[in-house]
């Protein structure tokens, strides 16, 4: 799977030749250096180690510089990309215009945290009257039988912590690549707040 790691910029809006108007997220991607090869024959499966970001040296604990080959630096974030179609080698960067002939993506990250919340905002209940005297406004109601088996059943939908998960987005046409600068322009909407970490990758769902 082709892919890169690159960062959320946020959203705009571009105009074709035709004037129509096209909303975009913005995603920068650094030059990822390849850390790192795994091979079927040592590590049951093929693919290529990805890092990006320098770490300080004072920063870094002697396990984790242990895993870096020799002459680069640590990196603070890494990403392992499966079947890797293009050859590359231990210390080459790799930058945006991997996609150059990539029509659709798949861009994955962590979307935005909400913290604790009900069920009104988490799942969308519709609740009870906000009339006065009605002392079922927002609350999730009943959860379970009273008698046999006197117990809430797991997957119930209940107040807890909403966001700051695993989403991916797939299918985003990729609207522009600008290899000078490091941008990539998809098509709508990627999870995750401005300045984020994305995994891009080519579209698993659609033809290249």
């Amino acid at each position: 799977m082709l892919g890169l790691i690159g960062k959320k910029m946020g959203m705009t809006q571009v105009f074709d030749e035709t004037g129509r108007l096209t909303p975009v997220s913005v995603i920068a991607i650094a030059p990822n250096m390849v850390i790192g090869l795994r091979t079927e024959e040592k590590d049951g499966y093929k693919a290529v180690v990805l890092g990006v970001k320098e770490m300080k040296p004072k920063n870094v604990s002697k396990p984790y510089a242990g895993q870096f080959p020799e002459g680069i630096t640590p990196k603070r974030i890494m990403r392992e990309m499966r079947d890797f179609p293009a050859q590359v080698e231990i210390g080459q960067n790799l930058d945006v215009a991997l996609f150059d002939k990539t029509r659709y993506v798949d861009v994955m990250a962590n979307s935005k945290g909400r913290g604790f919340q009900g069920v009104v905002k988490r799942w969308g209940f519709g609740g009870g009257r906000n009339t006065h005297g009605s002392k079922f406004h927002r609350e999730p109601g009943g959860t379970g039988n009273s008698t046999y088996p006197g117990r809430t059943f797991k997957n119930r939908k209940l107040p807890g912590h909403m966001g700051n998960a695993r989403v991916t987005v797939q299918n985003l046409k990729v609207i522009k690549i600008d290899v000078e600068n490091g941008y990539m322009l998809v098509r709508g909407a990627i999870p995750g707040p401005r300045n984020c970490m994305v995994v891009v990758s080519s579209a698993v769902k659609k033809a290249k």
